[in-house]
């Protein structure tokens, strides 16, 4: 049993048609009740939903509130490598784009972790293009318990692999792994994903449940927003997530917003999303889930997330760079896309404080459930 099972059971045409139905009666019992379900959510993701914009902000912020307080978990990605050997229409890392490829050393990641560390960041995301011979398990095994070193908590965003490596990486210190779909549509998928494992579509989506089963910490799942129709890709998430819930409840999991951003290979998105609806959409999860952690990119502008801080976003990435090297040596041709809010991690935290806001520079450390 799988998360397969249940995504078959679900057509993508009667999701998609139920959200645009909803009217703003059903919004309004959404917001009325203590606890919502997947339809509730359906309603507050609706363009019925819009005229309550509002009134959603405000619930968001207080459960926001209620359950984080008023912190915001800080976090920076670490680009090891963008070897891939995927051809995928959207990522500027695609085996098809003519980019300089590179993949650090041991001794240029520890010139990276320095420069980090000196930007007081405690929490990190490894992230490889996917490439699972030159930048698989027998690289990780060197990498991984070196970096682990510098950091409390080491998450990672790299090609799906099978349960028994997430367990041996998770005894070599990984804490948390990021997974995106990209989009639960499979024939959309399939239009996007040209060569490589990554056309394996159920072994990805699969991957949430191996994770859990190898028994990492926290588990990230999203959509890439823009591939297909938000607003069912979205549902889809929502749908991933209550059955994860259900099935591994001692994992902790969050939920990323990525949108389509400019890079090599320069694909549009099929469907867009405006920043009033992202607004939307973050509310409608906190609205729907209480305790899920809500992460907010440097994709987004700075100015958007200053605003959209209060309502729901509990972690924030800051100072990112997209490229190997990016912190040491930067060389900005090497990126997978291009960054929007381009302030320091001080510059941030700053933002963070003056919205009265404490960053966290620490995520959970294993020691604190002994």
């Amino acid at each position: 049993m799988s998360f397969v099972q249940e995504w078959q059971r679900l057509d993508w045409d009667d999701v998609k048609l139920s959200i645009y139905s909803k009217t703003a009666s059903d919004v309004e019992r959404a917001l009325s009740k203590p606890k919502r379900d997947l339809e509730d959510f359906k309603a507050l993701i609706s363009p019925a939903a819009d005229a309550y914009l509002e009134q959603m902000a405000q619930q968001s912020a207080v459960l926001t509130r209620k359950r984080f307080g008023h912190t915001i978990s800080f976090y920076i990605p670490l680009y090891l490598s963008n070897l891939c050997a995927n051809a995928c229409t959207y990522c500027g890392f695609s085996m098809e784009n003519r980019i300089k490829r590179r993949t650090l050393t041991l001794d240029e990641i520890s010139a990276e972790t320095a420069a980090i560390k000196k930007m007081q960041f405690d929490s990190v995301l490894l992230v490889t293009g996917e490439h699972e011979t030159k930048v698989g398990m027998k690289y990780f095994r060197q990498t991984v318990p070196e970096i682990k070193k510098q950091f409390s908590y080491l998450a990672m965003e790299v090609q799906p692999l099978d349960q028994q490596d997430y367990a041996e990486l998770k005894g070599l210190g990984l804490d948390a792994v990021m997974v995106y779909q990209e989009t639960y549509h499979p024939s959309t998928y399939a239009e996007h994903h040209l060569r490589g494992n990554k056309t394996d579509f159920e072994y990805r989506l699969e991957t949430p449940d191996r994770l859990a089963k190898a028994g990492i910490d926290k588990i990230g799942i999203g959509a890439l927003i823009g591939l297909d129709e938000w607003r069912t890709d979205c549902f889809y998430v929502a749908a991933h997530l209550d059955y994860l819930e259900r099935t591994y409840w001692k994992t902790r999991y969050s939920i990323s917003f990525p949108r389509l951003r400019p890079c090599e290979g320069g694909l549009q998105p099929k469907s867009v999303m405006s920043d009033r609806q992202l607004v939307q959409l973050i509310c409608a999860y906190r609205l729907l889930n209480p305790e899920v952690e809500l992460s907010l990119s440097t994709r987004e502008s700075a100015q958007f997330r200053d605003n959209v801080l209060p309502l729901g976003i509990t972690s924030m990435s800051a100072a990112s760079k997209t490229q190997p090297g990016g912190y040491a040596n930067g060389e900005p041709e090497l990126e997978q896309f291009a960054i929007s809010d381009e302030r320091s991690a001080q510059g941030v935290a700053q933002a963070v404080k003056q919205r009265g806001f404490e960053a966290v520079w620490k995520d959970w450390h294993p020691a604190y459930s002994g």
